[in-house]
């Protein structure tokens, strides 16, 4: 590092939480050397915020967050899934989240019962979309059918174990020859990302109204979902005369650089930056309240 030339750059962000312990360590000693030895300041940024941030960089420039103040934000991946009221910048409270697995995890495990590969959003996209038309037609003779874990539930919180589960007691109970037919695999997948889209959707949809937001807010890895998207989209249509609706890139919705930057950006334009020796990671971080 001593050797090294400086980068031209001002500013260094780096995720400190939430996740794996190990894997946040890595990022957050190589940040820490590189602002000692370079002399650079550092942002810890909250990777759940990030998500909800990136939104707000559009062609190069950031919008002005506060004109679409409150927002309702869905931040859904593989390790969370959260519905955050966004009064301001910098200003949330979680009114509902996962009580056992994510939306992300229940996509993966689920898949890996039908035999697909990782990570099972986009491989179960993928299985119904090669099974379109009068193939799909054909489910309507089976029993296809799982449950919506707690999709009229007046809180706002999720479970998805209990739809795992569902789909892994109802594919073992089919003959080998059915488990085995692409058509039958292709309905199951359909109904399992029907299921999940439509509890999130609901929800999402419920909070907006009860907390009269002006906006609703997409963000992780399971929002690059096509179903989810498009339903979110008749959803806001149907039911409000003007909401806006903030979803990002699909290549920015999985975890990614650019969402650390900004959100770091702004958290020093907004506080200033961190005192790199107190700078630790934190597997369990909140979003701050």
């Amino acid at each position: 590092l001593n050797n090294s030339a400086k980068p031209k750059i001002d500013l260094i962000a780096v995720t400190k939480g939430p996740g794996l312990e190990p894997c946040l360590w890595v990022g957050v000693n190589t940040a820490k050397s590189l602002s000692y030895f370079w002399n650079v300041p550092i942002v810890g940024v909250n990777h759940i915020e990030a998500h909800i941030l990136i939104n707000f960089l559009k062609d190069g420039k950031i919008l002005d967050i506060g004109k679409y103040m409150p927002a309702v934000c869905l931040v859904v991946s593989g390790g969370h899934t959260q519905l955050i009221l966004m009064k301001d910048l910098f200003d949330y409270q979680i009114i509902g989240e996962t009580r056992d697995d994510a939306a992300g995890e229940a996509f993966d495990k689920t898949a890996r019962v039908l035999g697909l590969s990782y990570p099972g959003g986009p491989a179960i996209e993928k299985l119904i979309s090669k099974c379109r038309d009068i193939e799909i037609s054909k489910c309507r003779n089976l029993e296809v059918k799982l449950p919506r874990p707690m999709i009229h539930s007046k809180n706002f919180d999720f479970s998805f174990s209990g739809l795992k589960t569902a789909v892994l007691y109802l594919f073992k109970k089919q003959p080998r020859k059915i488990q085995q037919s692409k058509i039958f695999r292709a309905c199951l997948a359909r109904e399992i990302q029907n299921a999940i889209v439509e509890v999130l959707v609901k929800k999402t949809i419920r909070a907006t109204k009860e907390f009269k937001a002006k906006s609703i807010i997409l963000g992780g890895g399971v929002s690059a979902n096509t179903l989810l998207r498009s339903v979110f989209q008749k959803e806001i249509v149907k039911n409000f005369y003007q909401l806006n609706f903030f979803v990002p890139e699909k290549k920015l919705s999985t975890d990614n650089a650019s969402m650390i930057a900004l959100a770091g950006y702004l958290r020093f334009r907004k506080f200033g930056k961190d005192d790199w020796k107190n700078l630790n990671t934190d597997a369990n971080l909140i979003i701050e309240t």
